[in-house]
C-alpha cells in the first residue's frame, strides 16, 4: 500500500498573527461560535409525533395541549412563550414538552423557576402526573446535584445562588408567570437572559399587558434579535399595540415563537360556567350608617371611597379603618362617633346570605374571594356559627401553610376563603363554587379568580355568585361595569389590550379617580357610564379586527 502523504494547512497562520496584531473586540474564533449559537438555535432535530404520550397513557390530554407541545418540539426548537388563557393546562403542555425531551435524551438538566407560592405544586404536579423526577430547592441543596430543579426566581437570583446558576449549563429552562419578566431593565429579566439555556418555555395568561415592546422582551430572552433590536423594535411598534395585528410581518415573527389557545378557539364546553349576580339589601340599621359615612366630608376622597367599599364588605374591615383614624393625632369627633356606632350594627346581610347559599349546597365544596383579611377573619367565624367547616388561605402563608390549608380544604372542610393574594396560582378544580364576596374593580382579577376553579381538570359546571349591596357603591359598578357591557361574558379577552389603547394602566385606579375626582354621586356614575360605554366600543372594534386580520 502506498504512504499516504498528508499536507498541513497553514494558511491559517498569518490570519492568526494578523487578528492577534489586532484588537478587535471579536476574534474570527469568536464570531464562529457566535454564529454557530444562533444556528443552533435555529435548526430543530428530526420529530415525527410525541412519543411521550405513550409513556403517559393515564393522563387526558386535550387535543389543544398535543397540539401545542408538538409544534413547540417540531417548528419551534423547544424555544416558545406559551400564552393560554387562564385555566387551559399550560403547565400540562410544559410538562409534555419537557416529558418528550426527557425521552429522547435531549435534556437532563433543567431549571424550573416559579412564583414561591407554586414551587410544590410544580414539584408534585411533574412527579405524580408525569414521573418526572423533579425536586424543589431546599436551603442545603446544591444546585449542580440535582438534574431537574423547581425553584422561585426570587431565590435564584440572588447570591450565592445566582453565581452558582450561572455556572451550569441547562438544557432545558423553564419560567412560570413570566409576564413579570417584561421589563428588561430588572434584575430578573438580567438573570433569566444570562441563563444557559438549550430550550427555554415561558408562561404567560398575558404576554402584553401595557405596551408591545413587552412582547419584544420576552422573545427576545428565546431568540435574541428575531424582532430585530431593542431601540428600532421601540421606534417603530413600542407606542402601538395594534400593530401586532395589523402588521402581517411582525404577526408572523411573533406567532413562530408563541402559541395562544383560547377558551373559544379550544371550544371547552364540558365545563359551562353559571354567573349569577347576587343583590344584597342592607338592613335599616346598615343602610343609616353607609348614609352617614357617605355625607362626612373627609380630607381625602380616597379615604371615604375605601371606607364605603369596606362597611359593603363587613363591618369589621370598616371599623379597623375607622379605629385607626380615631387612634391618630387630630383625629376628629366624627370618627370616635362613627367607630362607635359602627360597634352596634347587626351580622352582615352579605354574611347571611353565604350561609344560605352554602345551606342550599350541603356537600359541595365553596370558595369565598374576599378583599379584605378582617372580613375573611369575621367569615370563617361567622360560618362556624352555623357549623360549616372552613380554612383561610391568604398571601402571607408559608408555601407548606398554603399546601397543608389546600389539603385540609380538599379532605375535611367544605368551605376556603380566600384573600386576593391568596388565591394567586392556587389551583382547585375539585371546586365547583365560587362566592365573589367582594366583586373586584378590575375584570382582570375577576377572570384570575375564577380561573382557580374552571380551569383543565374540572369536570363539572362551575357556578359563581357575585355579591353587590344594593344602594352601594358595589351596584355603580356592578350595573355600569360589569352587566352594562356584560364583562362577565364578552369583553374580558380583550379588556388588556382596550385598557392600553385608553392608556389605562390598572382599571381599578381608573375608577377610584373618577369617584375621587366627582363631587358627587351622580357626577361619578356619569363618568363611569362614558367609560364602559368607551370599552363597549372598543370592544366591538376589536372584534371587528380579529375578523379581518384572524386572532
Amino acid at each position: 500500500m502506498n504512504d499516504i502523504q498528508l499536507q498541513k494547512d497553514t494558511t491559517f497562520i498569518d490570519h492568526l498573527q494578523e487578528s492577534l496584531d489586532k484588537e478587535n473586540r471579536y476574534s474570527p474564533w469568536d464570531l464562529f461560535n457566535m454564529a454557530y449559537e444562533a444556528e443552533t438555535t435555529m435548526m430543530a432535530p428530526s420529530f415525527n409525533g410525541l412519543r411521550a404520550l405513550d409513556y403517559l397513557p393515564h393522563v387526558n390530554f386535550l387535543p389543544h395541549q398535543v397540539t401545542c407541545a408538538e409544534q413547540v418540539v417540531e417548528e419551534m426548537n423547544g424555544r416558545a412563550i406559551l400564552a393560554d388563557e387562564v385555566g387551559l393546562g399550560k403547565t400540562i403542555e410544559a410538562g409534555l414538552i419537557l416529558k418528550e425531551y426527557m425521552i429522547r435524551g435531549l435534556v437532563k438538566k433543567a431549571l424550573i423557576l416559579v412564583p414561591a407560592s407554586l414551587v410544590n405544586q410544580w414539584e408534585k404536579e411533574l412527579n405524580s402526573k408525569f414521573y418526572i423526577p423533579a425536586i424543589a430547592h431546599r436551603r442545603n441543596y446544591a444546585w449542580e446535584q440535582c438534574d431537574i430543579l423547581i425553584s422561585s426566581i426570587d431565590t435564584a437570583k440572588r447570591s450565592p445562588h445566582r453565581e452558582q446558576i450561572l455556572e451550569i449549563d441547562y438544557d432545558f429552562i423553564l419560567i412560570d408567570e413570566a409576564h413579570k419578566l417584561k421589563n428588561h431593565k430588572t434584575k430578573n429579566y438580567e438573570f433569566v437572559r444570562s441563563l444557559t439555556k438549550k430550550y427555554c418555555l415561558l408562561l404567560t395568561a398575558t404576554p402584553v399587558q401595557n405596551r408591545l415592546v413587552e412582547i419584544f422582551n420576552l422573545v427576545s430572552i428565546l431568540k435574541p434579535g428575531h424582532l430585530g433590536n431593542y431601540e428600532s423594535f421601540l421606534e417603530q411598534y413600542g407606542k402601538d399595540r395594534n400593530q401586532i395585528k395589523q402588521d402581517a410581518y411582525l404577526k408572523q415573527l411573533v406567532q413562530k415563537v408563541m402559541i395562544r389557545n383560547t377558551r373559544d378557539s379550544t371550544d371547552l364546553s364540558n365545563a359551562k360556567r353559571h354567573i349569577e349576580t347576587i343583590w344584597i339589601d342592607f338592613t335599616d340599621a346598615e343602610l343609616d350608617f353607609y348614609q352617614k359615612l357617605d355625607s362626612v366630608l373627609f380630607a381625602a376622597s380616597f379615604t371615604k371611597l375605601t371606607l364605603l367599599r369596606e362597611i359593603c364588605s363587613s363591618r369589621e374591615a370598616c371599623y379597623l379603618s375607622l379605629k385607626k383614624m380615631a387612634d391618630s393625632e387630630n383625629a376628629s369627633e366624627v370618627f370616635l362617633q362613627l367607630a362607635e356606632k359602627i360597634e352596634q350594627l347587626p351580622h352582615h346581610a352579605k354574611a347571611k346570605k353565604v350561609v344560605e347559599l352554602i345551606q342550599q349546597n350541603p356537600g359541595e365544596k365553596v370558595i369565598i374571594f374576599t378583599e379584605y383579611r378582617a372580613t375573611q377573619l369575621y367569615l370563617q367565624w361567622y360560618l362556624q356559627q352555623s357549623n360549616i367547616t372552613s380554612v383561610p388561605f391568604r398571601g402571607g402563608f408559608k408555601r407548606g401553610k398554603k399546601d397543608w390549608m389546600r389539603q385540609l380544604f380538599r379532605d375535611h372542610a367544605q368551605v376556603l376563603i380566600a384573600t386576593e393574594a391568596g388565591g394567586e396560582g392556587i389551583n382547585l378544580q375539585f371546586c365547583n363554587y365560587m362566592i365573589n364576596y367582594d366583586l373586584p374593580w378590575n375584570p382582570m382579577r375577576l377572570e384570575q379568580r375564577i380561573g382557580r376553579i374552571h380551569r383543565y381538570g374540572q369536570e363539572k359546571d362551575v357556578h359563581i355568585y357575585n355579591f353587590a349591596v344594593r344602594g352601594t357603591v358595589e351596584e355603580h359598578i356592578m350595573t355600569l361595569l360589569y352587566e352594562k357591557i356584560n364583562l362577565f361574558e364578552t369583553v374580558i379577552g380583550h379588556l388588556d389590550t382596550i385598557l392600553a389603547d385608553l392608556n389605562i394602566t390598572d382599571l381599578e385606579d381608573e375608577i377610584k379617580s373618577i369617584f375621587s375626582e366627582s363631587t358627587s354621586t351622580g357626577e361619578a356614575k356619569i363618568k363611569l357610564d362614558n367609560l364602559t360605554s368607551i370599552i363597549q366600543y372598543k370592544h366591538d372594534d376589536a372584534v371587528s379586527e380579529e375578523q379581518q386580520y384572524g386572532n
